[in-house]
């Protein structure tokens, strides 16, 4: 397999969504707006699903679908990415439960991990108010921070709660768009300097790991119209 073909499942409504995963994955993208319409097959070699200013608990059509669909492709055992929201989706999907932290994460933080997907430890751009607080049945916990979990596997399904996709300029847009005291939006963006973001580059390795991973997954499903 060369190019996987990868179903972007974008439930975003932030225009720089499409610009960061398009940049990020190297793979032919089949892209779908979820809140409007999911794909109808799962002949994909895997999945990604976006980030969103939604809650999974949310009780919303488009929500429940997405779940819906997110669970039928890991009985498939289609490979699945999930960031922020989409690593949300995978745990309600799987079994586990998102609930309101009360509290909001948010700038470039270190994130520990185990190595399957990135280094050790890797600096990222956070931003959630929403977070797995049990993770599915049989799930293996591969980063976390001191807000809880940031990172699981469940067979071929794989979450991360941090945005590896972002650039300087989503990050600046994104935080300024958060209902926050000022002094904290200002203290968020005085952190999105050069440095902050070329440590945190290390962390957008996820993706071509994540690709690998999809090329060494044999599923003939996967070339089936």
């Amino acid at each position: 397999m060369q190019r996987p073909r990868i179903a972007l499942l974008n439930a975003s409504q932030e225009p720089s969504t499409l610009r960061n995963f398009r940049r990020e994955l190297d793979a032919d993208l089949v892209e779908f707006a979820v809140r409007e319409e999911l794909p109808e097959t799962f002949a994909f070699d895997a999945a990604v699903v976006t980030g969103s200013r939604a809650s999974v608990y949310w009780d919303e059509p488009w929500i429940d679908a997405l779940v819906e669909w997110v669970e039928e492709a890991t009985d498939r055992e289609l490979p699945l990415l999930g960031v922020c929201f989409g690593h949300q989706v995978l745990a309600e999907a799987l079994g586990g439960t998102v609930e309101d932290m009360g509290e909001y994460e948010i700038g470039y933080r270190e994130v520990e991990g185990d190595g399957l997907l990135f280094d050790d430890t890797v600096t990222a751009f956070t931003t959630h108010s929403d977070a797995v607080t049990e993770l599915p049945p049989g799930a293996e916990r591969t980063a976390e921070n001191d807000y809880g979990v940031h990172g699981f596997r469940a067979g071929n399904a794989f979450g991360v709660q941090f945005h590896p996709e972002y650039d300087m300029e989503t990050a600046r847009t994104v935080t300024l768009g958060k209902e926050l005291p000022d002094e904290r939006i200002e203290r968020v963006l005085d952190g999105i300097t050069e440095a902050n973001y070329a440590a945190a580059c290390e962390a957008k390795s996820l993706f071509e790991n994540f690709t690998d991973y999809v090329r060494g997954v044999d599923r003939p499903e996967s070339r089936v119209a």
